[in-house]
């Protein structure tokens, strides 16, 4: 019920709608611009080399030829090469990061002897000390380390949170050290702190643990809905869903005059598989475009026609005045309800606006799911050739065209559209990404790989293609240790990205490095539920000979999809 292109895909979509993320989620906690030492960008644009020795110049330049060629050893052991012959901290700082990120951790020691010689210190060098303590097992220097970072600036405790998350070895580490940093006492009385580190618990499958964080929660700030949110989301966690639901339900009345606090407990009833409850709560209160579009949007995913129908008909009595926003949702719901005909009306119906252009291409998809595919057809060759169009638009029409053939499985025809396109606008990313899944789809991998290669000659850091290249080398072929130094040219710009961190992990299990990849497969996992990074986990986990845990996320993955093509993958190969 969306648009049908936004920007470069990942390798794979995110599931939960991002206007229901409103709660203090891992990912925000732990994003690049907060994390350290790890996100601060390995790939970031390089120093000034007049900031460097002549000494230090050359292995400057090769630390960067390393650092774009994924060699991440090679680069770390290059810049830091330059920072002692230039004596830079800010070298010394770069080295021992980019090491972190190559799991070269003698290396990193050394690099952050010499950046804290030179000078170094402050939260950024506290964090990669408690990562590196982490790694090598020294949990005392550690926890040391993390206490001194929580109290380091205002964002310590995201500092603290994104270390922990970043260095340790397995979840029942990290859950030993979170555990610690709760009895030290240094979290400070702010709210999303304590839920942060509630949720991190949580996705470490510690229940106890998530408990007692809770109860403390519960303690420091009484009568705080969010408080509330909190606990059922651990309730929920804890397979509790009807005391999940009455929890819920007590704080509801408090959420009519605050839009935000609607939304999470949507939010809530979303993941406890409720989608209608979902959908009533966002209905309480004023409304507009946004919330109508959320309702619909959970109603057409519990397939709830007699629900949305109220809606629709709600909807089209107050639609008599030319509205380009609500026009085109009212198409969007008609489409879903197989009211074709009137959603063909709708979208025709949107007067003007970028509004127009959507409900164009969406009207050319109904045409199609009319059987009436010449004029489907028709209608998006005449939006390609329209000068008046948005380029975004005329674009996504040769997209969209593609996308039919697919559906109508007339292969000719939709590597046709993706030409057609290129030809229109050369070495479109989005174009040459789309047509590489085309091509991976039908298991034509040489054709895939020219594709994603051509978006790196424009475009040498695009973490998508590199990610996405990466990632088929490794599920494709037997190219691994090519795999292996594209993922970690995107491990380096997106260190705490759940994606590229499961492709990571898959590389490495296709490498034979079986351990390594459960320490980056969890973690993925811990990131980012996805039915996808489950399978991986399952499998590596039933070919490691922990059967009983393999068939847990195996579960895991059935429940999220199960028809997501990686699941049939694993299914078939390991016969559970």
């Amino acid at each position: 019920m969306a648009s049908i292109h936004g920007s470069l895909p990942r390798r794979r979509a995110s599931g939960t709608p991002a206007r229901l993320l409103l709660s203090a989620s891992l990912a925000l906690i732990l994003s690049p611009a907060l994390a350290a030492p790890a996100a601060r960008s390995a790939a970031a644009a390089p120093l000034d080399a007049s900031a460097a020795t002549s000494a230090a110049l050359e292995p400057l330049l090769t630390g960067e030829f390393a650092l774009q060629a994924g060699k991440l050893k090679e680069a770390a052991t290059a810049y830091a090469d330059a920072a002692r012959a230039s004596r830079d901290r800010e070298l010394a700082a770069r080295a021992t990061d980019i090491a972190i990120v190559a799991k070269e951790d003698a290396l990193a020691a050394q690099s952050l002897a010499l950046w804290r010689e030179l000078g170094g210190s402050g939260a950024p060098l506290l964090a990669s000390q408690a990562v590196l303590a982490l790694r090598s097992g020294d949990e005392r220097a550690a926890l040391r380390h993390l206490d001194q970072l929580m109290t380091a600036d205002e964002s310590g405790w995201r500092r603290a949170l994104a270390a922990l998350s970043t260095g340790s070895k397995d979840p029942p580490q990290a859950a030993r050290l979170l555990q610690k940093l709760i009895e030290g006492g240094k979290l400070p009385n702010d709210l999303m702190a304590w839920v942060a580190y509630g949720l991190y618990a949580q996705r470490l499958d510690q229940p106890k643990l998530t408990e007692r964080i809770v109860a403390e929660v519960v303690r420091r700030f009484p009568g705080n809905p969010r408080v509330s949110l909190l606990r059922a989301s651990q309730l929920r966690e804890d397979g509790n869903k009807d005391e999940a639901r009455k929890v819920l339900e007590s704080v509801a009345g408090q959420a009519d005059a605050d839009p935000q606090l609607r939304g999470l407990i949507a939010q809530e009833y979303d993941a406890l598989g409720d989608l209608q409850t979902a959908a009533a709560t966002l209905g309480r209160g004023t409304q507009d475009d946004q919330t109508y579009a959320l309702r619909a949007s959970l109603l057409a995913r519990a397939e709830d026609k007699t629900t949305l129908t109220a809606l629709y008909d709600e909807l089209r009595r107050n639609a008599h005045r030319p509205e380009p926003g609500r026009r085109l949702l009212l198409g969007q719901i008609a489409e879903f309800l197989e009211r074709n005909e009137e959603a063909l009306d709708w979208y025709r119906g949107v007067p003007g606006g970028p509004q127009r252009w959507v409900a164009r291409l969406r009207a050319a998809n109904v045409l199609h799911e009319l059987k009436r595919g010449d004029e489907a057809y028709a209608a998006l060759r005449a939006l390609q050739s329209d000068a008046s169009a948005e380029e975004d638009t005329r674009r996504d029409a040769y997209l969209l065209e593609a996308a039919l053939y697919a559906q109508d499985k007339n292969n000719a025809a939709e590597l046709d559209a993706y030409a057609r396109g290129l030809a229109a606008y050369p070495d479109e990313p989005e174009m040459l990404y789309a047509r590489a899944l085309s091509y991976e789809r039908n298991d034509d991998i040489p054709r895939a790989e020219a594709d994603f290669r051509r978006i790196l000659v424009a475009e040498p850091d695009s973490v998508a293609a590199l990610n996405a290249l990466g990632y088929t080398l490794a599920d494709r072929t037997t190219r691994y240790q090519e795999a292996l130094e594209l993922i970690q040219r995107a491990r380096t710009a997106e260190p705490d990205n759940a994606a590229i961190i499961d492709s990571y992990g898959w590389v490495l299990y296709r490498l034979g490095r079986n351990q390594e990849a459960l320490v980056e497969l969890r973690r993925a996992l811990t990131l980012q539920k996805d039915p996808e990074i489950a399978s991986h986990l399952a499998e590596v986990l039933w070919v490691s000979g922990q059967k009983d845990e393999a068939r847990k996320y195996f579960e895991q993955a059935r429940k999220l999809d199960p028809e997501n093509r990686a699941l049939k993958r694993a299914l078939e190969k390991t016969g559970a």
